[in-house]
């Protein structure tokens, strides 16, 4: 028999008891549905994480004191640990390949100008800031090349700030007081969006230098490094690394690659999305013992169907066949009905919530189709070898 007669002896079986048939695909399409649901939403969470990531460049370098990535911020690891210095960032703008250098203090603090007072993030850096973090001017100028203990007291805002504080007037060229110093303001920048849940585009930049003094502080949080594209980051990472310990006479600082950080933040995040996937896949389970159950009482009711087939010569690769490629029919078009609910739920989840991040890879759909289709193949072994096992006298007798 042939595999397009197969084909249609499974269909008409399928269509003869459309309320079962529609309830045992049923199940297989909730669990698609659910599949495709739960990992297009843990891929579109992977997805815009990462491109969180990548908006700075991937050939960045972050080194933070101490020997464990600590906050940079006040406390014991200071005591123990020798502070990274601006003596330090200038020593490393000299090690092969590193384009750009950035040190870096922040802090939060109320900000006023032309009547109005808001607090805000303040970011302390230097004039490669720009190149490292792929940050674009608006209007006016970033932080000028000055020598970094004598920069001028001026400041570039973020479009946000700029609003909150000047709304359409312009804000080059006023003047902007943080804590008891006072900036000049000589550029406001383009909107840069959100970063893991920080406004980069409500914040005041200001020369390092300043910023030091402002907090009162001794050493940098931070220093970022940018370097040659097509340069192999180990190589840099070394290089920086022995520099930085022969000045500080030991290794007290971490250092973390940008490469690596994507790596392993990829392999959380996959993880994640397989884990949603398998939650999801607990209902194709569910499923799968439908389609068991269902073809177990096809072959008691067609008893005497699998008896006459016998009789007249079929063999019993004919009838493994027949319900085999019933338990893949319902599989099959379970899996396809799931693939278009969990799609079009993903989606409508995605309108009604625009911030939430959706996306179904064609891998994803293509994969869960063939396991429904594996699935059925599976599940419909026990009752096919039960039917084609059946003796045909004994199944021609059968009321």
């Amino acid at each position: 028999m042939s595999w397009q007669d197969l084909a249609t002896l499974a269909l008409r079986s399928l269509t003869a008891h459309r309320l079962r048939s529609f309830l045992t695909l049923l199940g297989i399409a909730v669990g698609i549905a659910a599949v495709i649901l739960l990992t297009s939403i843990g891929e579109g969470v992977h997805r815009f994480v990462l491109a969180e990531f990548t908006q700075f460049g991937t050939n960045v370098i972050e080194i933070a004191p101490g020997k464990t990535a600590a906050s940079g911020g006040p406390g014991g690891l200071q005591t123990t640990v020798r502070l990274l210095t601006m003596d330090d960032a200038r020593a490393l703008e000299k090690v092969p390949n590193i384009v750009a250098v950035t040190p870096i203090v922040w802090g939060n603090s109320e900000v006023s100008a032309n009547g109005r007072v808001r607090r805000t993030m303040v970011y302390g850096t230097g004039p490669a800031m720009r190149e490292v973090s792929k940050l674009t001017v608006g209007v006016g100028n970033f932080l000028p090349q000055e020598e970094m203990e004598n920069a001028r007291a001026l400041a570039v805002l973020g479009p946000k700030l700029k609003n909150e504080l000047f709304g359409t007037e312009p804000a080059q060229g006023q003047r902007l007081r943080i804590g008891g110093m006072q900036f000049r303001i000589i550029g406001v920048m383009e909107p840069k969006g959100q970063f893991l849940g920080v406004d980069l585009d409500d914040m005041v930049y200001i020369p390092v230098a300043r910023a030091l003094e402002l907090y009162n502080r001794d050493g940098l949080m931070r220093i970022n490094l940018s370097y040659r594209e097509g340069v192999d980051t180990h190589n840099v990472a070394d290089a920086v690394k022995s520099v930085l310990a022969a000045r500080h006479g030991r290794e007290d600082f971490t250092l973390t690659t940008q490469e690596d950080m994507l790596r392993t933040l990829s392999k959380i995040l996959d993880i994640l999305t397989a884990a949603v996937g398998a939650l999801g896949g607990i209902s194709l389970l569910v499923g799968g013992v439908g389609i068991v159950t269902i073809m177990t009482i096809a072959v008691t009711e067609r008893t005497n169907e699998i008896g006459l087939l016998k009789a007249i010569g079929a063999p019993e690769r004919t009838i493994l066949g027949i319900f085999l490629g019933e338990a893949v029919a319902l599989a099959a078009i379970g899996g396809i009905a799931g693939l278009l609910l969990g799609i079009g739920l993903a989606q409508l989840l995605h309108l009604v919530f625009p911030a939430l991040p959706v996306h179904t890879p064609w891998s994803f759909v293509f994969l869960a189709e063939a396991v429904a289709v594996v699935i059925g193949l599976a599940a419909g072994v026990l009752p096919a070898r039960r039917a084609a096992g059946l003796d045909p006298v004994e199944a021609l007798r059968a009321e």
